[in-house]
């Protein structure tokens, strides 16, 4: 049952109140923390978000009761699916506390893997360097100003795009009564820990820097005022005309001119410095080394031969994805964010505890950004020789909090028993489909079809949902007019997919589509077909569930090695449901060879697509295929239902709460006024969070469905 109307007002409220500060969501909570919450008049949902204005910065992380999950995956792409990603390397302006602009370009949020150090061009994208670095300067917007935008826009947002069926995710494995829980009404509730490839669950434990006799003094922080780092940054960056930056030293002496240069060569990458005598004062005067290279690559000769050219560390981050953390740490580090690398992506709204390594950038300097940076911390580093590659990990820990159950005891235990016996449907989730009203998996369908003016207009038409204004009035422009310069100078900010397109539109005309979305960067152009791949394989697992149940059967696939082979009916016994594969479509793969076989090739059939040929006119859009569990089994679940008093306290202690000395939290009582499930279970990587609470709760996990249920009670 799903319960009164009214109550699920209110479990909206609490989703939406998760996103504010503390202090600003203590009413909202009063509300549902009353015995006759149901009996209170919720208002309207356009009041209520009207009181969200200027609060809302983050529309992604929306938990909601009843089951519907924020977005969050074990790792945003499969190491097979994606080879490479691109990582912003926009600086941004002076003042910004990190790249609020999506870092990957694209409004349908569509991740994908980074490039690690030292790829250089091997897979670079058909951009000039002016057009790139005409990208940096346009993407230093700020989202202060659409932050009264995105909360009056929010309801619209939630009415459209798509529910669990429309991606195909239908079934689950368990049988037990599901019950409501709030997941992340803080951020602090999802906590995530990268399991390494030798097994090891990462932990920050040890903010002390390695002792190396080659590290200058600390004074190299403090030597430099604020208005000759301000100068030095503009020279480093090209941002004047000037070719040189003279500094006079003060109290001159050969130490003190010692500290200054070692203080402009660190922290200035790509600077070389040199004394010069000028009317009886001495200078240090900066000047560029080797052209705008040498901000990309640190100098060579000015690393220890006998030290490892990369900086492993365990970074410490709340509240902030992978991607904006790497472009706020390159910023005060003044580096291209490229010279990163690490083993998977982790999501915004939780805690996130992974490996880092950084090209020739001394623990030193690394660790002098705990004094600088809020919600971060840098740790155990240690020098290597290699960096960290996409998909080198083993998965992920997650220690999950869900805050006000409903379910009895008895209801929790059969949850939590079934989900580390059986485990979870491995769908799939919401986030890889996008987060508009135009699915990305029909976008990565037209591009498979070559139906290019499809891909062109899906891209580009004016959609139903929330979206950014000037996104809106560049869509318009498009409908109206269909000149794509035009439709270009209503986006300020122009590296999302939308501006990517318009200008290679704009270069290449109209009748050339296929190289104007060959501006976009490949990784995100492959992250459609990806989309498309992953909707066909959750509606097939649907099918075969459905059909088959839980128990293998003649005709399914079971890896041998990396190779799939069909279980003959003599074997059927040797394997359980957890062996059981199925494959992502493609030229390379095999399918089942029963019904579920004819089902692939009617789905792809009805989507004028021969299943008997992906290979595509473009290399790049051939899909290969792969194969994928359809089964996962958590590891080292564990579970214990807490009752708690306060809202707002933490339910366990994080690695910094560990670091700082402090005290595990006290519950209350058995008769505390709300009741908590703590979680904790490991998962492998490109498995979703999101599908294994969904199997506990047993609810959809979109925001539409939640949406239709309370919009539909308030008409």
């Amino acid at each position: 049952m799903l319960g009164c109307p009214c109550g699920w007002f209110f479990r909206v409220a609490l989703a939406a109140a998760a996103l504010l500060r503390p202090e600003q969501r203590a009413r909202l909570l009063v509300a549902r923390s009353a015995p006759r919450a149901r009996s209170q008049a919720p208002g309207s949902l356009k009041c209520f978000l009207g009181s969200l204005k200027m609060e809302m910065t983050e529309m992604t992380g929306v938990s909601l009761k009843r089951g519907s999950v924020a977005v969050e995956d074990n790792d945003s792409v499969a190491p097979g699916e994606a080879k490479r990603q691109k990582v912003s390397g926009c600086c941004p302006t002076k003042g910004q506390d990190g790249l609020e602009n999506n870092s990957l370009p694209s409004s349908e949020k569509v991740p994908g893997p980074p490039k690690t150090a030292g790829e250089g061009k091997k897979n670079s994208d058909p951009r000039s360097e002016e057009e790139e670095e005409e990208e940096e300067e346009e993407d230093g917007l700020s989202e202060e100003g659409e932050e009264e935008e995105e909360a009056e826009s929010f309801a619209n947002m939630m009415k459209h795009g798509l529910t669990e069926l429309d991606v195909g995710i239908t079934k689950f494995v368990s049988s037990h009564q599901g019950f409501s829980g709030i997941l992340k009404e803080r951020y602090s509730d999802f906590v995530v820990h990268e399991i390494g490839k030798d097994g090891r669950i990462s932990h920050l434990s040890d903010l002390s820097v390695p002792v190396d006799e080659e590290d200058p003094s600390e004074d190299v922080f403090t030597v430099l005022t604020a208005e000759e780092k301000q100068r030095l940054e503009e020279l480093q960056l090209f941002k004047n005309k000037e070719t040189s930056v003279a500094i006079e030293v003060i109290e001159d002496t050969k130490e003190k001119r010692t500290v200054i240069h070692q203080a402009i060569k660190s922290l200035f990458p790509g600077l070389e410095t040199k004394t010069e005598d000028r009317e009886g004062k001495k200078y240090i005067v900066a000047y560029h080394a080797a052209g705008k290279k040498a901000l990309a690559n640190p100098r060579k000769h000015s690393w220890p031969k006998s030290r490892g050219s990369y900086c492993h560390f365990v970074l410490y981050k709340e509240n902030k994805d992978t991607m904006d953390a790497i472009n706020l740490l390159s910023k005060y580090l003044r580096v291209k964010p490229n010279i990163f690398s690490y083993m998977g992506t982790k999501d915004k709204r939780a805690i996130t505890v992974q490996e880092i390594a950084v090209l020739k950038i001394t623990a030193q300097r690394l660790a002098h950004l705990n004094k600088c940076l809020m919600n971060f911390k840098l740790g155990n580093f240690s020098y290597q020789k290699n960096p960290l590659k996409l998909g080198e990990l083993q998965g992920n820990h997650f220690t999950v909090v869900l805050r006000n159950i409903t379910g009895t005891d008895d209801h929790v235990e059969q949850a939590m028993n079934s989900l580390r016996e059986i485990g979870f449907i491995n769908y799939y989730g919401m986030q890889r489909f996008g987060t508009t009203a135009v699915p990305t998996y029909q976008v990565g369908r037209a591009i498979l079809q070559n139906s290019w003016t499809e891909v062109m207009d899906l891209i580009l038409k004016p959609r139903s949902g929330a979206e950014k204004g000037y996104l809106v009035k560049c869509r318009e422009e498009w409908a109206k007019t269909k000149d794509p310069a035009a439709a270009l100078r209503k986006l300020p900010v122009k590296r999302c997919v939308e501006g990517q397109l318009l200008r290679g539109l704009s270069k290449y005309g109209l009748k050339n589509i296929v190289s104007a979305f060959g501006i976009i960067p490949r990784n995100n152009r492959l992250m459609y077909i990806h989309s498309y791949q992953s909707y066909v394989w959750n509606n097939m697992v649907s099918k075969r569930i459905e059909e088959y149940g839980l128990n293998p059967v003649p005709g399914d696939l079971v890896l041998k090695g990396a190779t799939a082979a069909c279980i003959e009916e003599d074997d059927v016994n040797n394997y359980s449901i957890h062996d059981v594969v199925m494959p992502l479509p493609g030229f390379d793969v095999i399918y089942p060879q029963h019904k579920i076989s004819e089902a692939y090739r009617e789905m792809l059939t009805a989507d004028n697509l021969d299943i008997d040929n992906m290979r595509h006119k473009i290399r790049d859009y051939s899909l290969s295929g792969a194969y994928r569990k359809i089964i996962i089994r958590p590891q080292n679940v564990s579970w214990e239902v807490v009752a708690y008093d306060d809202p707002k306290i933490p339910l366990f202690n994080t690695d910094v709460d560990n670091l700082e000395g402090k005290p595990p939290p006290v519950f209350a009582s058995a008769e505390g006024k709300y009741r908590a499930l703590k979680m904790d279970f490991s998962l492998p990587p490109s498995t979703y969070a999101t599908m294994a609470i969904r199997e506990v709760l047993k609810m959809d996990t979109s925001i539409k469905n939640q949406t239709q249920l309370n919009t539909t009670w308030l008409r």
